[in-house]
């Protein structure tokens, strides 16, 4: 695993780098400065996407304009609101100028087996979603699924319509694991991503998911990310 992290950081500088973190501000508490601040940060070091709260999209694509990926979430945390709640969730957010959305679950339904539920669920905002050129992940919080469901999860999610599969919340009981990712990798079609997220707070960490197969990194720690991933370049020679 060490010749492989190596090689991995020799290969890729930290521009490319960087387009792998969804740099992500979901804090309850994260006022209006806060929020400017990560927008600032994403333009700065060239993140892929920005991920702020709904009530904040529209001033991030102000702030970012074009040159970032505006993300915000639907259904979140907890994923057990109406489809009809998610549905204008992703409509509002779309017309906020959101060109992602990060969709949670509904984990609840998914534990009663009520599978045709959860994938009308999904197929009801992925068919927003692609109507308007906006890209879906489904956050299937792995720390509450047994790897069966996890499994299960991810290719349901991939069926009703999902772009990515993603790991967590970050609010759920853990974060990312590199199994969550082998498993999630293994079971959905090349065109389908993983996004880890939760618990990602060093660039190792998040270097080593991407080896695992994560296509994308959630984080609210990307600037000490990318900072630490420099360092760490530097250091490989």
């Amino acid at each position: 695993m060490r010749s492989e992290i190596e090689l991995f950081i020799k290969k890729t500088s930290p521009s490319q780098f960087a387009k792998y973190i969804d740099h992500t501000i979901l804090s309850p508490n994260a006022d209006l400065t806060k929020i400017h601040n990560a927008c600032k940060e994403a333009l700065k070091y060239g993140f892929k996407a920005i991920v702020v709260p709904p009530i904040w999209v529209n001033h991030a694509r102000h702030v970012v304009h074009e040159a970032v990926s505006v993300c915000t979430v639907v259904g979140f945390p907890l994923g057990y609101v109406p489809t009809g709640v998610k549905v204008r969730e992703t409509e509002i957010a779309i017309e906020s100028g959101a060109n992602e959305v990060d969709m949670v679950m509904n984990i609840s339904a998914f534990k009663s087996a009520n599978y045709d539920y959860v994938f009308n669920d999904i197929s009801s905002v992925a068919t927003i979603c692609k109507e308007n050129n906006v890209i879906l992940k489904v956050i299937v919080e792995a720390g509450l699924l047994s790897e069966e469901e996890l499994r299960k999860a991810c290719m349901l999610s991939e069926r009703a319509g999902a772009n990515y599969v993603k790991t967590s919340t970050g609010f759920g009981p853990r974060g990312a694991s590199i199994r969550d990712i082998i498993i999630m990798k293994s079971v959905v079609s090349p065109n389908i991503g993983v996004k880890a997220a939760g618990g990602i707070r060093h660039a190792i960490d998040a270097v080593i998911m991407i080896i695992a197969g994560a296509d994308r990194i959630g984080t609210s720690r990307g600037v000490e990310i990318i900072e630490e991933y420099k360092r760490l370049r530097e250091s490989i020679g």
